[in-house]
């Protein structure tokens, strides 16, 4: 009996860190550039004696869905939005580099250009920092380029370049903080083939839909489990009265 309540303690344990990762994802279906996670799970046999009648739940780890999400115009010159693949390159709390695809950019009183979660955004020779300027633009290829105080519209003069890289999704790890890292701890390499759109925004590729749907079936997974429970102790209980039977 043992067995089988360790068996369906096992799939309570799994099936509620699915269900934890299924809610972040909802609680995140209307954050710019949000990448749906998802738990891989599986089954496999119990092995020992006796016959194969029993499954353990496996967890074969958290992954993530890079499709993209819908992109929607907004005209606001700071919001911006990856054409296809790649990734902005911002700095987490940490000072260390990450990659994000959220491109609600904003301006901070003394110039940082910043993402929607506060993380400052990535130049050629570090966080972006723009000074005083009249009107600002940003280009396809990710220049940032501004109007200074007191001159023409003509006099347009280039401040950074935003650092675009486009790694192979496979060699990326999602951090607690929703930020893409490479798993070998290196940088990836600036890739110029990588595009973006100005006056446009990313939004999540949460399907609220599906997650719902998935919310209710792990519900009902988290319960038979359960029961699986339970009924492991009823049969261990039951067998102790039998024990008792002189």
């Amino acid at each position: 009996m043992d067995r089988l309540l360790f068996i369906g303690m096992n799939g309570v344990k799994q099936t509620e860190l699915a269900q934890t990762i299924n809610a972040n994802n909802l609680a995140n279906a209307s954050t710019a550039g949000f990448r749906a996670d998802f738990q891989a799970l599986m089954a496999a046999p119990v092995e020992g004696v006796g016959l194969d009648t029993r499954s353990n739940t496996i967890n074969v780890g958290k992954s993530s869905d890079f499709q993209s999400g819908q992109i929607v115009s907004t005209g606001n010159p700071l919001d911006v939005a990856i054409s296809g693949e790649g990734f902005f390159a911002v700095q987490d709390s940490d000072g260390n580099e990450a990659y994000s695809r959220r491109g609600d950019f904003k301006l901070t009183t003394d110039g940082m250009l910043l993402n929607g979660a506060g993380q400052p955004v990535m130049g050629d020779g570090g966080p972006v920092a723009i000074p005083e300027h009249q009107s600002l633009s940003i280009g396809a290829d990710g220049t940032v380029s501004i109007v200074p105080l007191g001159l023409g519209a003509e006099t347009l003069v280039t401040v950074d370049r935003i650092r675009l890289v486009n790694p192979d999704t496979k060699q990326l790890a999602k951090g607690d903080d929703g930020l893409f890292r490479l798993r070998n701890g290196g940088q990836a390499d600036a890739d110029a083939s990588v595009s973006i759109r100005t006056g446009h925004i990313e939004n999540s590729n949460v399907n609220t839909v599906d997650a719902m749907v998935k919310m209710i079936s792990l519900a009902r997974q988290y319960e038979m489990q359960v029961k699986v429970m339970s009924n492991a102790n009823t049969l261990a209980e039951t067998s102790a009265r039998l024990m008792r039977i002189e």
